[in-house]
């Protein structure tokens, strides 16, 4: 019995121990300060008509609309913190409009509504509109998918009496779109443009002690982009709760200077604020901690802030500007060559007893960027060329909704590609993005708009764009600024002003003057596609830092082939920008826009380095496909060739961001009856197109790869010329078919694939052996496959977190009877899922697919449609795992720690069994003493759980009343009371105690678990009918 309570004291002080890690330590640094997570039991609805009477401005898709409330000169007023002139500040209007509206009442009965957990888009369920452009009511450009309409959103909101003192601030992460919020039937504030973040003070109407009704409203208006919004409340929303003496909103500021290996000064601008209606005085303390570049967690302090007090006027606020001198610094940087280090800022306010009122952490990034006209970008004085893709802010089948895991999964495939500079296009992206570009060391080219006054869709920006871009523009670098991996603010994209001359120098200069008081040690830039250099053109480039070029670098339309399209012409204006501002850094912020579907390949095959797309060049308008062979473009774009091709004969050009690195909803060019772009490096699925391994030949000299387009099951094509091109890193390969060479061929200067265009298909093997500097480099096969005849289904990663939120992209490939990728299989699959898992999406990667991604929760039919691989995308809802993880502790340390306990009782473990076997044999000639032996095995059983039941809750008890109350109920918000809240944490340890320190429990036969249900693992062969 003793073995058991020691498990029972033992386990929760393990996991302690854990959770009061520097990085995890919650009562150190976070006392005075709660941050809650708010994603979980919403109610949402969606109307496709106005159902209320409420606009936050009359616009043209509404004119019809009478009797209605314009909410806009009360959302107005929560920007005031971001217009630095206070004399603009708007002035709320007396009264409570929208207060009449349903919605709004906490009586309002909502329980037939939808129960959503955040983040949720509306739209991404579907069903695709399949009518033509012009008939359906979305069309490709947005993606075809449901995104207009008004949707309402509710939650219950209780706030203890203990709070009464507090700060209450609403945190929304986006919200898609006009986001106009109430609690408790006040209208509070709002914010319209759905890409920023924003806050909002509830303080004043909160109902403390009791359940208080959030009700928020998005409005998305049809044509309001050039791609897919999504729709909803796509990112997370949070519940601050802070003293009134605090740390502002975004209220920190690192920058550093003087960078170099061995030292490094770091500059701290504080923002402090104090609602209190009495003069605040407290102690401001600031200290640096290392960060494990792997685990993200709290290291060693490497330095501290002098310590300094201040008094604080009532409802006021203050900056503070400090600085120091680090010695070694870590510093950040894009590897491959460098490490992205980052350091953790902690800020800690104190009253004059001593106690704290707020902790605020920072994290942020020593690093030096240098912008040169002759030499490009330089990172800690190591030039670094530009390797960069676009990305929209969509994650594929899951839409809009932002899934840290999904991000990460699209930033590991671009890793591999060798990529390493990302183009927020066209707006700020999810704060948690830039957490893993911070922590996998991308560099960001930050942008916050893609129209200015000029319209792009009736119903984009421009709208707003007068009454607003002071605000959004702020907020976006306020809230980003402290991440290493940006490297430049964006103020547009291809906006509508460039040729303009007054509109634009009158914006322009606005915007830039903006930016640089929010940020003056970043350059600022734009994207442009029409400005000319010189006195040609309106003076965009004299206006900027940096010069984004989109598609002008290489020439639009300057070769014979794109001479027939339509548009603009302009020969490679590299020279000319450079000669005209030969001092700036310049770099194409997009190029190519080659378009292809992945696993498809038309013929003939254009002979020249590249041709705009059309049904007789590399298209087919009848199926919505593009040739795979990657020499075919938009018309205003270029093959990869090209791209490569001019900037290597203009090496001053800092490098490329590549439109697109993953396809995206909506903008389907050059077949707008489609759901999704054809301009990705990789398809929506995220499955490599043949492109990948052309930009990784260029991007990844130092690694051995050669790959073969195309793939060689060409039956009814024998003895008909069949292209073979091939991507290599080497700088020769020979080709082989069938065991007989078809020559060597050798990559001259300006050339980056090898062709070998005069190929007959005959079935059999295509081989290639790739050489750099005359040595073998690499090698790839392709092979005529069989018939298909299984499925292989294959995890990304071995496990996942059981958290319902983190995900598996289960991928099935279709194998001939040798194990061989089929390429042109194209069967119907249903999948469907067993136990605690749920699939939330499947997808195919194919443009031209309207089967909707989720078509429920358990099973899904979905077409390979072009190729062989198509995906399920699945996550796990396991309460008891959930539980198993509420100590924020990694999860292999909790079965470590149950392992620790399986040793201490391993001793007894003889007896126990032999007991167990006598109480299941139940000898018949000695019946009565065996039973005797069985009541006191199950006595035992019960005796020991209850020692370990016991013992688990005094340490807890113990180790939980050194924690903050407040520490207690941020981790735990919806626990009723101290004392509960500690019986669920303590019947978790002692359930697992119990289950994992006895060997009978839970064992399959021989001891051998199932290895088919584990996560990662391969399934049996599915034979296919």
């Amino acid at each position: 019995m003793f073995f058991f309570t020691i498990c029972g004291l033992l386990l929760p002080a393990l996991i302690y121990q854990v959770n009061a890690s520097p990085h995890n330590a919650q009562p150190k640094y976070r006392l005075g300060r709660e941050r809650i997570n708010l994603n979980s039991d919403w109610k949402f609805r969606r109307w496709e008509e106005n159902p209320d009477g409420l606009i936050y401005d009359y616009r043209q898709d509404l004119e019809n609309l009478t009797d209605v409330s314009i909410l806009k000169p009360w959302i107005l007023p929560s920007g005031n913190d971001f217009i630095k002139d206070n004399s603009k500040h708007y002035q709320r209007p007396e009264g409570n409009s929208g207060s009449n509206v349903t919605f709004v009442q906490n009586d309002f009965d909502d329980q037939c509504w939808t129960s959503v957990t955040l983040p949720h888009d509306w739209a991404i369920a579907g069903p695709f509109y399949t009518e033509p452009d012009g008939e359906a009511i979305v069309g490709g450009g947005m993606g075809r998918l449901p995104v207009f309409g008004v949707g309402w959103y509710r939650r219950k909101l209780h706030i203890s009496n203990d709070d009464k003192n507090k700060q209450i601030q609403l945190e929304l992460g986006g919200a898609m779109s006009y986001a106009m919020v109430w609690l408790n039937g006040k209208l509070i504030g709002g914010w319209p443009y759905p890409y920023n973040s924003f806050q909002l003070d509830l303080t004043p109407h909160i109902q403390f002690g009791q359940d208080n009704q959030i009700a928020i409203r998005l409005d998305n208006p049809v044509d309001s982009a050039r791609w897919y919004p999504g729709g909803g409340l796509y990112r997370d929303v949070w519940l601050t709760k802070t003293e009134h003496t605090h740390v502002n909103q975004w209220g920190t500021r690192f920058t550093t200077r003087d960078v170099s290996n061995d030292s490094a000064v770091i500059d701290l601008q504080l923002s402090l604020g104090n609602t209190a209606n009495y003069t605040s005085k407290v102690s401001v303390i600031t200290e640096i901690y290392r960060s494990n570049t792997v685990t993200g967690q709290q290291g060693r302090m490497a330095a501290s802030f002098p310590a300094t007090t201040v008094e604080i006027e009532a409802n006021d606020k203050i900056s503070i500007n400090q600085s120091l001198l680090l010695s070694s610094p870590q510093l950040w940087g894009p590897p491959p060559t460098q490490t992205p280090n980052t350091y953790i800022g902690v800020t800690r306010l104190l009253n004059e007893a001593g106690s704290q009122v707020d902790a605020y952490e920072t994290r942020f990034g020593i690093r030096k960027f240098e912008y040169t006209g002759d030499d490009g970008l330089r990172v800690n004085g190591e030039r670094v060329r530009v390797q960069g893709v676009n990305e929209h802010h969509d994650l594929g089948a899951l839409g809009a909704a932002f899934n840290v895991r999904a991000a990460e999964r699209k930033l590991e495939i671009l890793r591999e590609l060798g990529v390493n500079a990302i183009r927020m296009a066209h707006n700020p992206p999810a704060s948690e993005l830039l957490d893993l570009t911070d922590k996998m060391g991308f560099l960001v080219f930050d942008e916050v708009f893609d129209s200015w006054e000029r319209n792009k869709t009736a119903n984009d920006f421009h709208l707003i764009f007068s009454d607003w871009h002071e605000q959004d523009l702020r907020a976006m670098i306020r809230r980003d600024a402290n991440h290493p991996s940006i490297m430049v603010w964006s103020i547009g994209n291809e906006v509508g002003e460039q040729n303009y001359t007054q509109e634009l120098t009158e914006i322009a200069t606005t915007l830039y003057a903006i930016a640089h008081d929010e940020d003056p040690t970043r350059p600022v830039t734009a994207s442009m596609n029409f400005a000319q250099p010189g006195n040609n053109g309106a003076p965009f480039p004299d206006i900027l830092d940096v010069l984004s070029i989109n598609y002008q670098g290489e020439g639009i339309r300057d070769t014979p082939n794109y001479a027939v399209t339509k548009g603009i012409t302009t020969k490679p204006a590299y020279p000319l920008f450079h000669e005209d501002q030969p001092d700036k850094l310049i770099w194409t912020s997009e190029s190519a826009s080659t378009v292809s579907t992945r696993g498809t390949y038309f013929f003939p095959v254009t002979d020249d380095g590249g041709a705009p797309v059309n049904d007789s060049s590399g298209g087919n308008t009848t199926l919505a496909q593009v040739s795979a062979y990657e020499l075919y473009s938009a018309n205003f774009g270029s093959s990869p060739d090209k791209v490569f091709a001019t900037q290597d004969q203009n090496t001053y050009v800092g490098g490329e961001f590549v439109w697109t690195g993953f396809d995206y909803i909506g903008e389907p060019t050059p077949y707008y009856t489609s759901r999704s772009s054809y301009s990705g490096i990789i398809d929506l699925a995220g499955f490599k197109k043949d492109r990948f391994y052309l930009y990784q030949a260029r991007w990844r000299l130092d690694l051995p790869m050669v790959h073969i387009l195309s793939h060689w099951n060409w039956a009814g094509r024998e003895g008909q010329v069949t292209p073979v091109h091939v991507f290599t890193s080497g700088d020769e390969a020979e080709l082989f078919l069938n065991n007989v060479s078809m020559g060597r061929q050798h990559l001259d200067r300006y050339e980056y694939r090898l062709r070998w265009d005069d190929i007959t298909y005959e079935p059999g093997e295509l081989h290639v052996v790739s050489y750099k500097a005359g040595k073998f480099w690499a090698e790839a096969t392709v092979r005529t496959t069989g018939p298909a005849v299984y499925l292989r289904l294959t995890a990304d990663r071995q496990s996942i977190s059981a958290d319902g939120v983190d995900l598996s992209y289960i991928t099935a490939d279709v194998l001939d009877s040798q194990g061989s990728v089929v390429s042109t299989a194209n069967p119907e699959i249903e999948f469907s899922i067993s136990g605690s898992g749920e699939i939330i999406a499947t997808d195919n990667g194919d443009p031209a697919d309207l089967v909707a991604f989720t078509s429920g929760a358990h099973i899904n039919n979905r077409h390979m449609e072009t190729s062989s691989r198509i995906f399920a995308l699945s996550t796990q809802r396991l309460e008891m795992f959930r539980a198993l993880q509420r100590y924020d502790a990694p999860v292999p340390l909790i079965p470590a720690a149950m392992a620790l306990c399986y040793f201490l009782i391993s001793g007894g473990e003889a007896f126990w069994t032999n007991a167990l076997q006598r109480c299941q044999t139940l000898d018949k000639k000695a019946g009565i003493v065996t039973r005797i032996d069985c009541i006191k095995k199950i006595a035992d059983y019960i005796l020991a759980a209850v020692a370990t039941f016991l013992g688990a809750y005094l340490v807890t008890a113990y180790l939980r009343n050194r924690t903050s109350l407040s520490d207690h109920k941020q981790k735990y918000p919806r626990g009723n009371s101290r004392v509960l809240s500690l019986l669920k944490i303590t019947f978790w340890d002692s359930l697992m105690l119990f289950l994992m320190c006895y060997p009978e429990i839970g064992h399959t036969k021989n001891g051998e678990a199932n290895r088919a249900n584990q996560p990662g693992a391969e399934s049996p062969r599915g034979y296919l009918s």
